[in-house]
């Protein structure tokens, strides 16, 4: 079950779109398109960036997060938020054509729930960053 959004800053019209904005993370129906295989790869083998966690090699696909090392992404995966948003993500995105069948243009089905599973860890792909970092010392 997902949770609304709160508006703490109803009032403080100057300051309304900067703080609700300011940790704005991706909403389910992008995160279920960055599960599709394709999205998924380019996401989960990402080249090396120094100014994401972790050097952007560690990504939590299905709470779109980045952590600063293996340890900690394995830790996520059995935390609640991470078993929130995979129970989240079961329902099928609400679309346009479902809109229109629940409105009276057609037959309205009910969302299919599907089976999410947390993503395998990758262990070659992984040490690329480690393995840099080790070379840069050496050099040193």
């Amino acid at each position: 079950m997902t949770y609304k959004r709160k508006k703490y800053h109803y009032g403080d019209t100057h300051l309304k779109k900067k703080w609700r904005t300011k940790r704005r993370t991706k909403d389910l129906d992008q995160i279920d398109e960055d599960l599709k295989e394709e999205n998924a790869e380019k996401l989960l083998k990402q080249q090396v960036d120094t100014d994401k966690p972790g050097k952007a090699q560690f990504y939590c696909l299905h709470c779109a997060r980045y952590f600063i090392n293996d340890q900690a992404l394995n830790e996520h995966f059995r935390t609640k938020v991470h078993k929130r948003r995979m129970k989240a993500l079961e329902l099928e995105p609400y679309t346009i054509e479902e809109s229109e069948k629940a409105g009276g243009l057609g037959n309205y089905t009910a969302p299919q729930k599907r089976k999410i599973e947390t993503q395998k860890p990758i262990t070659e792909d992984c040490k690329r960053a480690k393995l840099e970092d080790d070379e840069m010392s050496d050099e040193a």
